[in-house]
C-alpha cells in the first residue's frame, strides 16, 4: 500500500483544514485507514482511524470534536476534517493505513505511512 497525504498548510488559528490521503495498491476490507500527528519535539500522537469496510472510528482521547475523519471508497481516500484550529495543532500530519486486531483494547501500529503533510497554526 502506498499512501499520499495532501492538504496540510499555513492557517490562522480558529481557521479550518481538511487533509487528504489518497492510497494505491490493494486496500483490505479488514484494513484501517488513519491518521497520526507529530510536533516538533513532541512524540508521535494518533489522531484517528477509520475501518475501510465498515463504520468503525476511533478518535485519540484528546483528538473529539474538533477532528473528523471520513473517507471516499471509490477514490481510496481518507480525509481528516480539523475545525477550530489551534497553534498548539501545528504539526506534520502523517496518513497511515493497516490491520488493526483489537482497536478497543490496544494501539494501533501500522505498517503502511504516508510522506506526511505540515501543518502550520499562526496566532
Amino acid at each position: 500500500v502506498q499512501l499520499q497525504a495532501s492538504g496540510g498548510g499555513p492557517v490562522q488559528a480558529g481557521g479550518s483544514l481538511r487533509l487528504s490521503c489518497e492510497a494505491s495498491g490493494r486496500m483490505f476490507a479488514n484494513y484501517y485507514m488513519g491518521w497520526y500527528r507529530q510536533a516538533p519535539g513532541k512524540e508521535r500522537e494518533f489522531v484517528a482511524a477509520m475501518r475501510w469496510i465498515g463504520d468503525e472510528i476511533y478518535y485519540g482521547e484528546s483528538m473529539k470534536g474538533r477532528f473528523t475523519i471520513s473517507k471516499d471508497r471509490p477514490k481510496i481516500t481518507v480525509f481528516l476534517q480539523v475545525d477550530s484550529l489551534e497553534v498548539e495543532d501545528t504539526a506534520t500530519y502523517y496518513c497511515a493505513a493497516d490491520v488493526w486486531a483489537s482497536p478497543a483494547t490496544t494501539d494501533w501500529g501500522p505498517r503502511y505511512w504516508g510522506q506526511g503533510t505540515q501543518v502550520t497554526v499562526s496566532s
